[in-house]
């Protein structure tokens, strides 16, 4: 079984044992949450699709660390006119372990 999630914007496809990264969830380390923005389930070859929501459905998860992704690094120029701007971003992060999906 598995379910399409929305969290942070992004929507993830999941199942039960998975271990995903998503935008950062203001949770605490061992912390179990619920994910109710389900966009569809299905098994097999059976899909339910919802609009926008699938009625009842949720998906339960542990928080198993917050952290932060690589740097991103950004360098701008502009060719002859002695412009360089240097910059990163370091994007941070919630993993959790996908418990059980709850059509």
């Amino acid at each position: 079984m598995y379910a399409v999630i929305k969290t942070g914007g992004k929507q993830y496809k999941v199942a039960a044992g998975e271990k995903i990264k998503v935008e950062q969830i203001a949770a605490d380390v061992g912390q179990e949450i619920v994910l109710d923005q389900v966009l569809a389930v299905g098994s097999g070859a059976e899909l339910k699709v919802g609009a926008p929501w699938v009625a009842g459905a949720n998906v339960t998860a542990t928080v198993l660390a917050q952290g932060k992704h690589d740097k991103v690094r950004i360098f701008k120029m502009r060719r002859r006119k002695h412009y360089q701007k240097h910059g990163g971003h370091r994007q941070t992060y919630t993993e959790l372990q996908i418990g059980s999906i709850n059509a």
